[in-house]
């Protein structure tokens, strides 16, 4: 059969699905990449926006799924780092209710140089907590995860995964500065080989790739949405990572799996740096938009292709989403936080309105990190968003439909929007026991650290105390 004879075909089955969800369980493809900026990518995330749309990176393989599906302009990381982004993606929790809220502990060493000491997060993926793979391997399931792990030293074997490169970190399983492209292409071919084992057994699948960073590629902003065309080692990482999507897709329809498996796509968190990111603001390690803002988008049976939803989503909404495609008995955990964006993927233009135990989304970074002004926490509802610091004290309200570069401070002119929204992120923070930064009874204003340097709590370089190797 020719490519474009099986192309045509494998559209042929999306648009088909487009009408009806597959009768057997489907399959399930989650790709995580690495600190993806919501504009490093070569398809507008916000058809409205033509800047959300990178002239540096080119990614064939997202722009093949945003044709095939829908993409999410409003699609969220639960944190601006990726420990905890990683944890509610498997768990459907938000980091504040984990606790996991980082991705280190400890100080290095004298007395504490921030007027807040932040709290020491949980490192590890509790086992009490129940994850995507024990979700499914209920039903009948067989699951796999390659690549970057960063919730633990448990191996994800103990967390409901069949196959896996183990409780890897950001060196991979070589524990190298730069396990990429060597990575990038390796749990690729592992995932290709364990969907086609499960594809000849007939068993239903959850595969999850999480990419890795390379350390020596550090673009420090990254080059798309108005980047320089000069950060080659940004760029090449990029396209390495779009590559080996475009193999799992192809393997997707080369074992005829496309008419009954998702494929979604997301990252953890944005690019370092604004540049990354625009035009959002910020980038890595805040709770602005760039931090939070990623491509997000969904490919499979019953989702009308080429769609931009303008619906906000989460990653914890893909443990939710993927429960009720999979026709998982019974009301899920309390503690899950997420839910279900398949009314929006079965309507055709991508509305819909998404179940969730809150109406609001809550992004919680209680951390000094890479410049960020210090802890802080967000809560996004009806398109506003307000961002309180707990060092200055101080709130900032936007309209994100009207503002998403986050330029236009409304507190003064919309007070009571703002005091709805504190007051609502006030008492979520409460009702999941938010670990909180306290006063620093040492701290010393002369001896603060630069506030433009990458670290908050003492050493430079963007060390926060203690590591996972």
């Amino acid at each position: 059969m020719n490519r474009l004879l099986q192309r045509l075909l494998v559209l042929a089955g999306l648009a088909s699905g487009a009408m009806a969800a597959p009768s057997s369980p489907p399959n399930f493809v989650v790709i995580m990449a690495e600190a993806q900026g919501w504009s490093n990518t070569s398809i507008a995330m916000d058809d409205r926006i033509p800047a959300s749309k990178s002239t540096i990176f080119t990614t064939p393989a997202v722009e093949r799924l945003a044709r095939d599906g829908m993409r999410f302009a409003y699609g969220y990381a639960l944190s601006p780092r990726c420990t905890p982004s990683r944890a509610a993606l498997f768990t459907g929790r938000s980091p504040a209710s984990l606790h996991m809220t980082y991705v280190g502990v400890g100080r290095d060493g004298g007395s504490v140089r921030t007027a807040l000491i932040p709290p020491e997060p949980e490192l590890e993926l509790p086992d009490s907590t129940l994850t995507v793979g024990e979700l499914l391997k209920r039903v009948g399931y067989t699951t796999a995860h390659f690549g970057k792990w960063h919730v633990g030293r448990v191996s994800p074997a103990k967390h409901g995964f069949d196959e896996s490169d183990g409780a890897t970190n950001n060196g991979g399983p070589d524990n190298v500065a730069s396990p990429n492209p060597k990575q990038a292409y390796g749990m690729t071919e592992r995932g290709i080989a364990f969907m086609t084992k499960a594809s000849k057994a007939g068993k239903p699948f959850y595969l999850q790739l999480s990419h890795y960073p390379n350390q020596d590629r550090k673009e420090g902003g990254g080059g798309g949405g108005g980047g320089r065309p000069d950060r080659g080692t940004a760029k090449a990482e990029a396209d390495e990572i779009d590559k080996t999507v475009s193999l799992v897709l192809d393997a997707v329809d080369r074992l005829s799996l496309t008419g009954r498996t998702y494929v979604i796509y997301t990252a953890d968190h944005g690019a370092q740096g604004r540049v990354g990111n625009a035009p959002l603001s910020g980038g890595k390690g805040a709770v602005l938009e760039g931090g939070l803002r990623v491509p997000f988008l969904i490919r499979g049976p019953g989702v009308a292709p080429n769609v931009c939803s303008r619906v906000p989503v989460t990653a914890c909404d893909i443990l939710p989403t993927i429960a009720e495609l999979a026709a998982v008995p019974g009301p899920l955990s309390t503690g899950i936080e997420g839910g279900s964006l398949v009314p929006v993927l079965r309507d055709g233009a991508g509305r819909g309105s998404v179940a969730r135990q809150r109406e609001e989304l809550v992004f919680h970074f209680p951390h000094y990190d890479l410049g960020n002004g210090g802890p802080a926490s967000a809560i996004l509802l009806g398109g506003y968003k307000l961002i309180r610091n707990y060092e200055t004290g101080t709130r900032r309200l936007y309209d994100l439909e009207r503002d998403p570069g986050e330029a236009h401070d409304l507190t003064p002119s919309l007070p009571a929007k703002s005091a709805e929204l504190d007051a609502r992120l006030t008492a979520y923070l409460k009702d999941v026991s938010a670990q909180m930064a306290q006063p620093n009874p040492n701290y010393d204003p002369s001896k603060a650290p630069d506030p433009n340097g990458d670290d908050r709590r003492g050493a430079k370089g963007g060390k926060q105390g203690k590591k996972r190797p």
